[in-house]
């Protein structure tokens, strides 16, 4: 695994957090991994706003889907949408959660993921979570948590470890 240092800049006048990891798996396998099997990778004991336990983490297959957690007792959580859907190369999904974590279809970020063929059986991931600036006064705090190892630096890691497990 290798990762490259996520980055804390604008992206054309958005605001973003940049990141990427090299996974040893093919870019069926890391697109599989990362929209399909999201809870074997996603840590939804502590990264869930449901009832608990959280049992499902789930990004419907299509462009217009959903993105959302599944509880135990059946429940379900929005946590956004699927913009795009092109496996095995790259999906985008709308984040849909406040400043604390809170469903809030009125602030909506974009997480773009892409898959790219980096050698013999390996896969480059690159996400970016951009539009940060919709948290207005709390962009800031916002950007450092997602750039921060609990956000999407640690989960790609977590994702590398399930897409390189047999």
């Amino acid at each position: 695994m290798v990762d490259q240092e996520h980055e804390r800049e604008p992206t054309a006048g958005r605001v973003a957090v940049r990141h990427s990891v090299l996974v040893h798996a093919r870019p069926e396998r890391a697109f599989a991994v990362f929209t399909a099997r999201m809870a074997s990778w996603w840590p939804l004991e502590t990264h869930a706003l449901g009832p608990q336990p959280v049992v499902d983490a789930v990004i419907e297959p299509r462009a217009g889907g959903r993105w959302y957690e599944r509880s135990a007792d059946g429940s379900e959580c929005d946590w956004g949408r699927v913009l795009a859907w092109e496996p095995p190369h790259r999906v985008v999904l709308t984040w849909e959660l406040n400043a604390d974590y809170a469903p809030d279809p009125t602030i909506r970020t974009e997480v773009e993921v892409r898959f790219t063929a980096a050698g013999e059986g390996e896969t480059r991931v690159e996400l970016e979570h951009r539009g940060l600036e919709a948290y207005g006064a709390r962009t800031d705090e916002m950007r450092a948590s997602f750039g921060s190892d609990g956000g999407w630096p640690g989960l790609l890691r977590r994702l590398v470890r399930a897409a390189e497990a047999d």
